[in-house]
């Protein structure tokens, strides 16, 4: 696990530096390893660190840190933590290299000596756990060991290299928090926009490069199931919206299934379940989170207005028994 990642973010690095640059000389194995070090630093220590969607305080100032320790003229705050460095090098295109920042609620288990051991709270004030699961440290420590190549190699480039912190990107919601913040009317508007992601489909150390469209767009979707609070020992008497929950998880994926013409890409998945407190109480609403995944812009569309295949439920008033005793 530790080579593998040593080696990816080698990679990721050296990517990062040749897309980067006018010339692929720019970026010797040499240049590698004189910033390797630091960068590899840099990613134990925000693995071992990690923040929420839009709570980047500490990742964002570190990012930062170390971009303007290397001459980028860094802004911060950036639709909220986002972090945005330029350094311009003569006339040239501008070219943007991009990193995000959050990490993820999930526990780590990987039993590594840097392993996080981080809990926050949520947005909601839940206590969970805190884990770069996602790559982001990675990406971010690519990114400042490129920073520093193409810093200290500027004969063999011209133009303006701006980059990119992004908050928030699991949350699907800090880049458009960075573009209302004036991303690009406040700084360069760039020519080419550039940006990589770790994945487990190759081995350590290798790069792939897919020709056409590789990710999807990625809607983020939450559902509010609406019911009629009472005592599990008196279903009759309410209405249940876990029940409705579980029919609409299934319902759901017959969007995909049966309304997307086959062959198109579309995925709904549905991330979390949340209602009730009690084995014994029927809650009065349910809760469902959904991530829906496509290629293109009409089966998004299409996707996205799949309610029709939800089941219909209209609240009705249910009257209790005058009589009804509590029961436990």
């Amino acid at each position: 696990m530790y080579h593998s990642s040593t080696m990816r973010l080698a990679s990721s690095l050296l990517l990062f530096a040749l897309a980067a640059s006018a010339s692929a000389q720019s970026a010797s194995s040499k240049e590698i390893e004189t910033v390797y070090p630091a960068a590899h630093e840099l990613y134990l220590d925000l693995h071992q660190h990690p923040e929420l969607s839009s709570h980047e305080i500490q990742t964002a100032a570190k990012l930062a840190a170390r971009l303007r320790s290397l001459g980028y003229e860094v802004t911060e705050g950036i639709g909220g933590t986002g972090v945005v460095a330029i350094l311009k090098n003569s006339a040239g295109p501008t070219v943007m290299l991009r990193t995000e920042l959050d990490a993820l609620p999930i526990e780590e288990k990987t039993g590594l000596p840097y392993a996080s051991k981080v809990h926050a709270k949520d947005d909601s004030g839940r206590d969970v756990p805190v884990m770069h699961a996602c790559g982001h440290d990675l990406h971010m420590a690519a990114l400042v060991g490129a920073a520093a190549i193409l810093a200290h190699s500027q004969e063999t480039w011209h133009g303006t290299l701006m980059l990119i912190g992004q908050p928030a990107e699991e949350a699907i919601s800090g880049a458009k928090k960075m573009i209302e913040d004036g991303l690009f009317t406040r700084f360069p508007k760039p020519a080419f926009g550039i940006a990589l992601h770790v994945g487990n489909y190759l081995p350590a150390g290798q790069v792939g490069i897919t020709p056409g469209i590789y990710n999807t767009n990625s809607d983020s979707l939450r559902i509010t199931i609406y019911g009629k609070g009472g005592h599990g020992s008196q279903p009759n008497t309410a209405i249940d919206p876990i029940v409705i929950a579980a029919r609409t998880v299934l319902t759901l994926q017959t969007i995909a299934s049966r309304e997307v013409k086959p062959g198109e890409m579309a995925v709904v998945t549905v991330g979390y379940i949340r209602a009730g407190t009690r084995n014994n109480i029927i809650p009065d609403e349910a809760e469902l989170g959904l991530t829906v995944r496509t290629y293109k812009a009409d089966i998004r569309k299409q996707v996205l207005a799949g309610s029709p295949a939800l089941p219909k439920v209209k609240r009705r008033r249910v009257e209790l028994p005058k009589n009804l005793s509590s029961r436990n």
